[in-house]
């Protein structure tokens, strides 16, 4: 099996990869498979059930209302994400689907979507079941689907839930582990980045990558912009949890202008560090609004790539679009590892395996364009890990917006730092990014499902929600 630069960052809609993104897609391909098995006009009537986090925490993290606009054919890259609400309202309301876009049903929501908030399918904690019915109440198709982190959906009757996408590319550098990836660097003489690019040409030719990755650049970006222009105070969901990335860039703009007329350097010598906050808020209060996102990897942990990327481009002095091509590739590398040998989903392993793994492969991406060598880089990576290990996932009020929008940026600075730190080493050091990644799906497997994305442990429990 071969994963790509391009399934780890993918565009999709917020508040959750997982949860959102994945039912999406995962009804769309319901109603596409009925379509092109010419079954799609025989249908009244479709009926989805979510079960494990998908039920406990679906609410909160839109799972119902994407599954409802995958259903009439929409796709998380392309879906208008400031109308998106008032279609599945509208549908609500006139009783209604067109499924595919084509074919309409009626549809009653309180009976045709159905969260089991303490049901859970055998294969993974993310399982849903659609249902198709025809004109006499016959059952026309029944189709489970997982969605297993980062938006990867996969069929249960015909994968059994496997964690990565079946994809039988040769590639010629194939790798499983950080150990094989680094006999990789070592043998060729070149960089992580350098391994993962020769991989690509195996899916596309090397300029359309570069392509989609500043594609990918340009959204994390517009995201940003997005979530510091916003004008609406609170953000959505009922916790009334204050906006503070529009605020905080206006101070961070003020400070700097200040420092310009003055000819003095901006006194606060925090302020990249600050920064660093702005962006990982601003992108993750967007995320909590439903706004266009990069998966990376996942919704959850989406701010701390686009920040620690930003600040690349922002205080590194020789900054620029080769540099974000290698920090992209760098990171998707540790984030192929990561999910090949355990997961990022926060429902299978917490929070370390969303904010963790995207401070590892940030981390790792940082120092790439900082210069360091492929063992720094891995160094950075397991540093990146290390320190999230046990990292609960614990949802208030199932909404991804406490703890998960300051965790970003914690996560981001925290990134930045476990670069740095293996900058000033040689590569050698006694915890390997392979014994991390094992160490922490093990904490994951041991882990209190309470803790795990559903929102009946932790800070979900201890704090009032209104």
């Amino acid at each position: 099996m071969a994963l790509s630069v391009l399934d780890l960052f993918s565009v999709g809609i917020g508040p959750s990869s997982s949860h959102t993104v994945g039912p999406m897609r995962a009804a769309r391909l319901f109603t596409d498979g009925l379509r092109a098995d010419a079954l799609l006009d025989s249908v009244v009537r479709v009926r989805s059930e979510l079960y494990g986090s998908l039920g406990a925490t679906g609410h909160g993290h839109g799972s119902d209302k994407a599954v409802i606009l995958g259903l009439q054919g929409e796709d998380p890259e392309t879906v208008d994400t400031d109308t998106a609400d008032a279609q599945v309202r509208a549908s609500t309301e006139r009783r209604q689907l067109c499924l595919a876009g084509t074919h309409p049903v009626s549809f009653d929501r309180s009976e045709d979507v159905v969260m089991h908030r303490r049901k859970s399918l055998p294969a993974h904690p993310n399982g849903m079941t659609f249902f198709a019915y025809g004109a006499e109440g016959e059952l026309v198709r029944e189709r489970t689907f997982y969605s297993v982190g980062g938006g990867f959906v996969v069929d249960g009757e015909a994968t059994g839930a496997d964690r990565v996408v079946a994809d039988d590319t040769a590639v010629p550098y194939p790798f499983t582990t950080g150990g094989q990836l680094l006999e990789h660097c070592r043998r060729e003489g070149v960089s992580i980045a350098g391994i993962m690019a020769a991989n690509e040409r195996s899916w596309r030719p090397e300029e359309d990558t570069r392509a989609s990755l500043l594609h990918i650049w340009s959204v994390m970006q517009q995201c940003v912009e997005n979530g510091c222009t916003r004008t609406e105070a609170t953000l959505p969901g009922g916790l009334k949890v204050r906006r503070r990335a529009p605020a905080l860039r206006a101070r961070l703009r003020e400070a700097e202008a200040t420092a310009t007329a003055t000819g003095q350097p901006v006194s606060d010598p925090l302020h990249a560090m600050e920064w660093i906050n702005l962006y990982a808020l601003a992108v993750n209060e967007e995320n909590a609004s439903g706004g266009r996102i990069v998966t990376a990897p996942t919704n959850g942990a989406a701010g701390i790539i686009p920040a620690v990327l930003h600040y690349y481009t922002r205080f590194i002095a020789d900054a620029d679009e080769d540099g974000v091509v290698e920090f992209l590739l760098t990171a998707a590398a540790i984030g192929i590892l990561i999910k090949e040998n355990a997961s990022i989903s926060g429902a299978e392993m917490g929070c370390q395996g969303e904010v963790g793994s995207a401070c590892s492969m940030a981390a790792a991406g940082l120092c790439a364009v900082l210069g360091g060598s492929p063992a720094q880089v891995e160094n950075a990576a397991e540093i990146g890990m290390e320190h999230n290990l046990g990292l609960t996932c614990d949802p208030v009020g199932g909404l991804v917006q406490i703890p998960c929008i300051e965790r970003n940026a914690i996560g981001a600075a925290k990134a930045v730092n476990a670069a740095r730190l293996a900058m000033h080493g040689d590569g050698e050091h006694k915890v390997s990014l392979d014994q991390v990644i094992k160490t922490m799906r093990e904490t994951g497997n041991d882990m209190k499902i309470k803790y795990k994305e559903t929102s009946r442990g932790g800070l979900a429990v201890n704090v009032i929600e209104c």
